[in-house]
C-alpha cells in the first residue's frame, strides 16, 4: 500500500508547527520566562533551541522521511540493522500521544465552552468560583473517586473529538493539511490582532517589563537551565511519535535542514507572541486592580479559565476580543490534538495493515470513550495528576532513551549525511555534538531530579495510592504493554 504524502510542502510546515503550537506556548512559556529569570530565560531558551531542539527536530524528520513509518515501524527497523529489538520504544512514544490526546481534549472542551461564555462575559466577576464550582463542579473528589457525570462538559468534548476524527478519517492531503493551512495562519492572525490592541492598554507595557527584564544572577541557576530545556521538549512535540509520523508523509526529495528549522523557529516565534500578549492584559490588570502583578498572576489552567476571562471583563469590547482570545485557543488545542492522533493512528495503520477509516475509528472511538472520564466532578484531579507524571517522568525518559540510542548505539553521522544530501543547506559537527553529549547530559540531569522529587515528596496533596495507580502505574503498564507488543512481534517472526 503506497503511502500518502504532503501535497506541498507549506502544508507540511503548517501542520508541523499546528502540532507543535499549542495552548502550552500561551501559558507556559511566559510562565517559565517569569519564574526563571524573565530575560535571563531567554539565553538558556536560545541556547536550548539551538543545541536540542533544532537537531533533535532535524534527526526525527530524518528517521521519518527515510525509514517511511510510524514510530514502532521506525525503531523497528532502525534496530534490525544492529540486531537490537527496539520497537517497544515508538510503542512506548505512541501510547505517551495516546494519553495526551485523551487528557487533552478535555482542555479544549472546557476552551470550546468559554469561547460560548465569552459573548456575554457570562461567567461574572468571580471567575474563580465561576470556573471552579459553577462550570467544573469540582467537590471532595479525587482522581480516582469522580463523582457525577457533567454533559455540559461532555458535549464540547465531543464537539472537539467530531472536529479531529474528521481531519484524521480523510487524511493527510484531504483533512490534516487542509485544517493546518486554514487554522495555523487564522491563529497567527488573531493573535497579532489582539497583540495590536493590548500593547496600547495603560500598565501594558509594566506587564512586559516583567517578562522581559532580565536578572542576570539566575543565569548560573541549574533549575533555570532545566527549565529552559524541559519548555523546548514539551512545546516541540518530538519524542512522542508526532514528527516521525508527520516526516514519513514527506516526498522523497524534501528539505530537511530548512524544514526543521523553519518548524522550531515558528514555534518558538510564537511562544514569545504568546508572551507579550499575555504580560500585556496581565499588566492591564495589575493596574486596574491597583495590584503588584505577582497577585495577578497564577499559573496552569487557573491562568487560561480564571485570570483570561477576568481579564477580558476589564478590556474594552470585551464581547469582541473574548471570543477572539477563546476561538484563537480552540484553533491551538485542535491543531495540536489532530496531529497527536495521528501518530497513534499511524502506527495502528502500520501494524494492523488497516485503511486509515478503519484505523481513525478504532483509534478515536476508543479515545472518546475514555475521555469521558475527564467530563466528571473529578476531571481536573484526574487530568492533573496524568499530565504531570506522563509530561515529567514518561515523556522525558522517553527523549533520554532515543537520544542515547540514536547517538551512542547507532552512528548519528548517517543520519547527518543523509539530511545533508537532501537540503539545501548542510549541518556540521555541532549537530553530532549536541545530540551526543549537550543534549542528553541536560535530559538526564532534569529526569533524575524529577524522579527523585517526585519519588521523595510526591506531587502535589493527592493520596499515595492515587499517585501510585495513576502516576507509577500508568507509566509501568504503558512499558509492560510496549515490550509484549515487542516480544509478539519478535515471536512472530521466528515463527
Amino acid at each position: 500500500m503506497q503511502r500518502e504524502q504532503w501535497n506541498s510542502r507549506i502544508g507540511f510546515i503548517l501542520a508541523a508547527v499546528g502540532s507543535a503550537i499549542g495552548l502550552g506556548n500561551i501559558w507556559r512559556f511566559p510562565y517559565m520566562a517569569y519564574e526563571n529569570g524573565g530575560g535571563a530565560f531567554f539565553i538558556p531558551y536560545l541556547f536550548a533551541m539551538i543545541s536540542a531542539g533544532i537537531p533533535f527536530m532535524i534527526m526525527e524528520f530524518s528517521l521519518g522521511h527515510k525509514l517511511r513509518g510510524a514510530a514502532p515501524k521506525v525503531f523497528s527497523r532502525l534496530g534490525i540493522h544492529y540486531g537490537l529489538r527496539l520497537e517497544w520504544l515508538g510503542w512506548f512514544q505512541v501510547l505517551i500521544a495516546a494519553v495526551i490526546a485523551v487528557y487533552y481534549v478535555a482542555i479544549i472542551g472546557w476552551t470550546i465552552s468559554f469561547l460560548g461564555f465569552s459573548f456575554t462575559q457570562s461567567w461574572g466577576t468571580d471567575t474563580n468560583a465561576f470556573f471552579f464550582n459553577e462550570y467544573l463542579q469540582l467537590g471532595d473528589n479525587s482522581p480516582t473517586s469522580l463523582g457525577v457525570f457533567q454533559p455540559h462538559i461532555a458535549l464540547p468534548m465531543a464537539i472537539a473529538w467530531a472536529i479531529t476524527s474528521l481531519a484524521i478519517f480523510t487524511g493527510v492531503r484531504g483533512g490534516i493539511e487542509r485544517a493546518s493551512k486554514i487554522m495555523m495562519p487564522l491563529l497567527f492572525i488573531m493573535v497579532l490582532v489582539l497583540i495590536g490592541r493590548i500593547v496600547f492598554l495603560p500598565g501594558a507595557l509594566e506587564g512586559l517589563n516583567y517578562l522581559f527584564q532580565p536578572d542576570f544572577s539566575k543565569i548560573l541557576d541549574t533549575k533555570v537551565w532545566s527549565a529552559a530545556y524541559g519548555q523546548i521538549f514539551f512545546t516541540l512535540s518530538v519524542g512522542f511519535a508526532i514528527m516521525l509520523a508527520y516526516s514519513s508523509y514527506l516526498p522523497e526529495k524534501s528539505d530537511i535542514n530548512n524544514n526543521a528549522f523553519m518548524t522550531v523557529l515558528i514555534n518558538c516565534g510564537f511562544s514569545i507572541m504568546g508572551g507579550i500578549m499575555i504580560f500585556g492584559v496581565l499588566g492591564y490588570m495589575a493596574q486596574e486592580q491597583a495590584k503588584p502583578l505577582t497577585e495577578v498572576v497564577t499559573s496552569g489552567v487557573g491562568l487560561a479559565f480564571v485570570t483570561i476571562p477576568a481579564a477580558i471583563n476589564l478590556l474594552p469590547a470585551p464581547y469582541i476580543l473574548g471570543p477572539l482570545f477563546f476561538f484563537a485557543l480552540v484553533v491551538a488545542g485542535l491543531s495540536s490534538h489532530i496531529s497527536i492522533l495521528e501518530a497513534v493512528t499511524s502506527a495502528i495503520m502500520d501494524k494492523l495493515h488497516l485503511p486509515r477509516k478503519k484505523a481513525a475509528a478504532i483509534v478515536c472511538g476508543t479515545g472518546f470513550i475514555i475521555s469521558m472520564a475527564f467530563a466528571t466532578n473529578g476531571g481536573l484531579l484526574l487530568l492533573d495528576l496524568i499530565d504531570y507524571f506522563i509530561n515529567n517522568i514518561a515523556l522525558l525518559f522517553s527523549c533520554f532513551i532515543e537520544l542515547i540510542i540514536l547517538t551512542w548505539l547507532f552512528k548519528i553521522a548517517d543520519v547527518r549525511d543523509y539530511t545533508n544530501r537532501l537540503s539545501e543547506f548542510t549541518i556540521g559537527i555541532w549537530f553530532e555534538l549536541c545530540l551526543r553529549f549537550i543534549s542528553p547530559a541536560m535530559l538526564g540531569i532534569i529526569l533524575v531530579r524529577n524522579l527523585v522529587n517526585t519519588v521523595n515528596n510526591g506531587y502535589g496533596d493527592y493520596p499515595i495510592a492515587d499517585q501510585l495507580l495513576l502516576g507509577w502505574g500508568l507509566i509501568a503498564i504503558m512499558l509492560f504493554i510496549s515490550i509484549l507488543i515487542n516480544f509478539a512481534s519478535n515471536h512472530k517472526e521466528e515463527l
